[in-house]
């Protein structure tokens, strides 16, 4: 079965803890801080793998969550960080954040990876904190918590070639033709549902990978049948093979055939028109068939002088060499496509990063008799802060002075006992003093 697109959760590690600890040795009766910082949590990283070619696995595993880090030691020794955690994707895949849509890599060489979640800081242990006027603080943070998101992998084909076309046009029959791909072949519409690759040797020692795709019909553009499913797989390709069926089966008209097809490569990716392109009129074994190539060739011509069109019948192997040889010359022609080596930000992007420039602004409202406080800056510094100790409380406390929170909140009324909230953390104010309860 062929796999083609997955969502999957993802979940860095979270950081480890800081560690309170103070020196116990013979002779030093009076020790200082030695308690450690908290290890890094792992990345989730996405790496390419060349042996896969679909998204199979994923069915079965929709949840990646890296280690945490370890918690800081005594003796003032740090955790160890966590190892990040490595998930194999076949090559073409592109990943796509879930909530904005945005993406975020277009995965296409071997051992080409990114990190799609980060593992969170390790807490800081309480010799970080050390000062002058406190030489032993019983303070130390919990570890940052690890990015996560919802991410849509998309699977794009990689291959040399693409066959396009409407259903039952003999793609299928071209493939398994001109490689050892085994295709499903049927006399009715949409027998191939997903695509087949197959290695194609040319004969003079060049080789190349084609991809029959499955037919495509009026509106794929905008969605209609499996239309998406179907084109995201010719972006991929540096060339297009367009099989027409020139035997005009089913009462189809071929250029008509050709023109809708070629609209729908257009209205779903304008740079699908530049693409080279080389016409495969099929069934040219048919009755009638070499009249309707030469009314074809003459309408074409009005629209496109430039086009190649190479008469070829896949029953009889009819030209088919020669198309195998046209095939490779433009190959040649053709740059391999660079590797897509851009991240966008928001790959990169830590969640939970606290800097210099953060925003320092806070709302205050009122819940009944109790005043609750909302800012992104103290709420994500209350996740760190261990609040059991009465060093935290004064951290705390000089941090909603510093901010401006206190005397906000005396212009709002608060009073000695009034209940103050910040996120889970509630507290009861305490006028003209230097810390809460």
């Amino acid at each position: 079965m062929f796999v083609d697109k997955a969502k999957i959760y993802v979940k860095g590690g979270d950081g480890g803890d800081g560690l309170v600890a103070f020196r116990r040795e013979k002779y030093v009766p009076e020790g200082g801080p030695a308690g450690g910082d908290g290890g890094k949590g792992g990345d989730v990283i996405f790496r390419v793998d060349e042996g896969l070619r679909t998204l199979m696995d994923f069915r079965y595993q929709r949840h990646f969550k890296a280690q945490r880090g370890e918690k800081g030691r005594n003796k003032s020794q740090h955790g160890a960080n966590a190892e990040s955690m490595i998930v194999r994707v076949p090559p073409g895949t592109v990943v796509i954040d879930d909530d904005s849509q945005e993406v975020i890599a277009d995965l296409t060489r071997h051992g080409q990876q990114i990190v799609v979640a980060r593992g969170g800081r390790g807490g800081r242990g309480n010799i970080r904190f050390a000062t002058p006027s406190n030489p032993a603080p019983e303070l130390a943070e919990h570890g940052e918590e690890g990015q996560e998101r919802w991410v849509v992998l998309e699977l794009k084909v990689m291959a040399d070639v693409g066959l396009v076309g409407f259903p039952s046009v003999g793609k299928s029959t071209l493939l398994s033709v001109v490689s050892a791909a085994k295709p499903k072949i049927g006399a009715y519409h949409f027998t191939t549902i997903t695509p087949n690759l197959g290695v194609v040797e040319v004969g003079d020692g060049r080789s190349f990978v084609m991809a029959d795709l499955p037919g495509l019909i009026e509106g794929a553009h905008e969605g209609v049948g499996l239309g998406h499913e179907f084109l995201r797989h010719v972006e991929r390709t540096r060339l297009i093979v367009h099989v027409v069926d020139m035997a005009g089966s089913e009462g189809r008209d071929p250029f008509d055939d050709w023109q809708k097809i070629n609209d729908e490569l257009r209205q779903y990716n304008a740079d699908l028109e530049k693409r080279p392109q080389i016409v495969a009129a099929n069934k040219m074994d048919m009755p009638e068939a070499a009249e309707y190539l030469e009314r074809f060739r003459e309408e074409v011509a009005k629209v496109r002088g430039d086009l190649e069109i190479m008469p070829i019948s896949s029953l009889t192997r009819q030209g088919i060499q020669e198309l195998l040889y046209r095939v490779s010359d433009l190959l040649d022609q053709i740059p391999e496509a660079p590797a897509i080596e851009e991240v966008t930000e928001l790959a990169e992007r830590k969640i939970f990063k606290l800097d210099k420039t953060e925003d320092e602004s806070f709302t205050i409202r009122r819940e009944n008799e109790t005043f609750v406080v909302e800012s992104v800056k103290i709420e994500r510094m209350m996740k760190r802060m261990q609040l059991n100790s009465h060093d935290a409380i004064l951290k705390l406390a000089r941090t909603l002075r510093h901010m401006g929170v206190d005397e906000e909140l005396r212009k709002r009324g608060a009073k000695d006992g009034t209940l103050v909230r910040i996120g889970d953390f509630e507290f009861e104010f305490v006028e003209g003093s230097s810390y809460y309860y």
